[in-house]
């Protein structure tokens, strides 16, 4: 029996030549999950500059307008159901983006898009300033979901988050439907990530892997929350085989001894996680 087939979803961020992390992961994700992909490199890398120092290829401001502009009038916009934006390379990058995105959004109006806020982490922007406000005004109003963690929120916010209820609340004023806060919570050997809506929170919580972990694991959980949503779970379904996910490849990373997700070696967990995350609504956190 023919299978229907999923929509396209378009993915703009890094690129790296060895690794796990940006595009890699998140277009490696949707690609297994079934969904075909769309893509632009906003930076592209020989590894993740976590490895060692590492160049940086950013497209120049015409070369990347003429790329928006020619995709602006392609005649297959319709395929695309889904929208992921991660790692910009500069600050003019955004509104060229969300012109596309714009477009996208006419031709489908049900187009799902997802923007993870790749700015900081660890109470610190690891991007110039400009890069991170021109993703908060073009790119973060449009969004559908939001994945920052702590850091990014906080930037989005501007102030830092002081405390988990303090991250609900920014939660809810942004103007996403959903935003999901990653490493919500850390404590007691324990990692959590929040789903907050206007009328409700979901917790996801599991071991803390202390240490050094790989990167990528943020693009890794935007590209499978958005394939989950696209592909019709419920919010705390989506929630808990994201998060499952996660853990299968940290624990497999770990044993494996690598320095990078195993996202090959382990791609039925993509599908299948072996994990069990239990999601739980948060009664305490009141609209």
């Amino acid at each position: 029996m023919p299978v229907s087939p999923k929509p396209a979803v378009l993915v703009l961020t890094s690129e790296v030549v060895r690794g796990a992390v940006g595009g890699r992961a998140a277009g490696f994700a949707l690609e297994r999950l079934g969904f075909p992909l769309w893509t632009v490199h906003t930076v592209t890398l020989p590894w993740h500059p976590g490895h060692d120092r590492a160049s940086r290829i950013v497209p120049d401001e015409p070369s990347f307008t003429a790329l928006i502009d020619d995709l602006l009038r392609a005649p297959w916009l319709a395929e695309i159901g889904g929208i992921l934006t991660g790692y910009v390379g500069s600050a003019s990058q955004p509104a060229a983006i969300a012109r596309l995105i714009d477009a996208v959004r006419k031709t489908n109006p049900d187009v799902l898009y997802l923007c993870d806020p790749v700015m900081g982490d660890n109470g610190a922007l690891y991007v110039p300033e400009a890069n991170a406000a021109a993703i908060r005004d073009h790119l973060v109003p449009r969004a559908d979901i939001l994945t920052p963690n702590l850091t990014e929120l906080g930037f989005l916010a501007g102030r830092p988050i002081a405390s988990r209820n303090e991250a609900i609340a920014t939660a809810r004023a942004l103007a996403a439907p959903r935003v999901a806060v990653t490493s919500a919570l850390s404590g007691g050997g324990e990692t959590e990530t929040l789903l907050v809506t206007a009328d409700a929170v979901l917790s996801a919580r599991h071991t803390l892997f202390d240490g050094r972990v790989p990167n990528g694991t943020g693009d890794l959980f935007a590209g499978l929350m958005l394939a989950r949503l696209l592909d019709g779970a419920d919010d705390s379904t989506a929630l808990s085989q994201t998060t499952a996910t996660l853990v299968d490849l940290l624990a497999a990373a770990r044993a494996l001894g690598t320095d990078e997700l195993p996202l090959a070696t382990l791609q039925e967990r993509l599908v299948t996680p072996e994990a069990r995350v239990v999601v739980r609504a948060d009664t305490t956190a009141t609209p």
